[in-house]
């Protein structure tokens, strides 16, 4: 099978397209034809040398999503079948022209989708859908801050957000992307100018203090961000866009009674990505065939031009995802 592999550290330059042998599924694992796989920052970390994959998946194949066809399953293997299609999150390997995955780590492509749409849903989706309901215990009646809003999870958290009820605020750095946002259910947009960010009087002043957060930027953000909590919010730290330093102001955080939570999924055990996979195949996916989420695609592009996709994404030039297709 044909792969894009990770030769040296450093940006897009590093990907070669090569040949490798086919991965064998395990007794509960199935083996599936990628024909679709979503570009992510994380990839361009792992280019760099700054993310290394967890074990047991290709240390040198980057990709966390897929959509694709079953061709085998392993022996133990009842709920798929060869030719169903599927997508999920994988802790590398999606870059590849095949991949195993444990089959209870799969979710069905929503009915209506193309494959290069549903590549375009399982990081962004199952990473909002666990931060703001799983951890962040969001209720329909609260009201959400969203940083980086116009990102893959950030237009996918407000969809969540907004389909559960909750009023949404999103921040972002460039007004032409945030123009976009009220098609994701935003209902306020906060524009972030360049130096350092100014933003909590703006939305109080929209909506009042904040219950839930979803922060894929950290750094300085950080707090900022406590200046627009109410009483015993919560907040979800996702990403590092800013950097992984902040001044945390403790009494603030003390006196409003904040829950700080910081996640990741990637480097998770098995079972409690099989437990967000099905979690989220109950509540969340069958709204996409009902219309009130839609990933949001950026462009769709062969996958000979990952390294371009790379460069592209690196330069923070996209509103939502790009995707390759073989």
């Amino acid at each position: 099978m044909r792969a894009y592999c990770i030769r040296g550290a450093g940006g897009p330059e590093v990907l070669k397209l090569e040949e490798r042998p086919a991965p064998r599924p395990g007794p509960e694992e199935v083996r599936v034809r990628v024909r679709a796989a979503a570009l992510n920052r994380a990839d361009l970390l792992q280019m760099r040398g700054y993310y290394a994959p967890p074990p047991g998946v290709p240390v040198d194949i980057p990709g966390l999503e897929y959509a694709g066809e079953v061709v085998e399953v392993g022996a133990r293997v009842t709920g798929l079948s060869p030719g169903a299609h599927v997508m999920g999150l994988v802790g590398g390997g999606a870059f590849a022209e095949e991949l195993v995955t444990h089959e209870r780590e799969t979710l069905p492509v929503p009915p209506g989708l193309t494959l290069a749409q549903a590549a375009a849903i399982p990081e962004a989706f199952l990473t909002a859908h666990d931060a703001l309901f799983l951890q962040g215990g969001l209720r329909g009646t609260e009201r959400v801050l969203i940083h980086a809003v116009t990102s893959g999870v950030g237009s996918a958290a407000a969809q969540l957000a907004a389909a559960a009820g909750a009023t949404v605020v999103g921040t972002g750095r460039s007004e032409a992307k945030l123009a976009r946002a009220a098609a994701w259910g935003v209902h306020h947009v906060v524009h972030v100018t360049s130096g350092p960010p100014t933003f909590a009087a703006a939305v109080r002043e929209r909506v009042g203090a904040v219950d839930v957060v979803l922060d894929l930027v950290g750094g300085p953000y950080l707090p900022e961000t406590l200046e627009a909590l109410a009483p015993r919010a919560r907040y979800l730290l996702v990403g590092l866009l800013a950097g992984p330093v902040a001044e945390l102001p403790l009494r603030t955080l003390l006196n409003r009674r904040v829950t700080l939570t910081g996640t990741v999924l990637r480097s998770r055990p098995l079972e409690e990505k099989i437990a967000l996979a099905r979690d989220f195949e109950r509540t969340a996916l069958p709204r996409f065939a009902g219309g009130q989420l839609t990933p949001v695609v950026d462009s769709i592009l062969p996958m000979e031009e990952l390294p371009r996709a790379a460069a592209r994404m690196a330069s923070d030039d996209t509103v939502g995802k790009l995707v390759l297709t073989w």
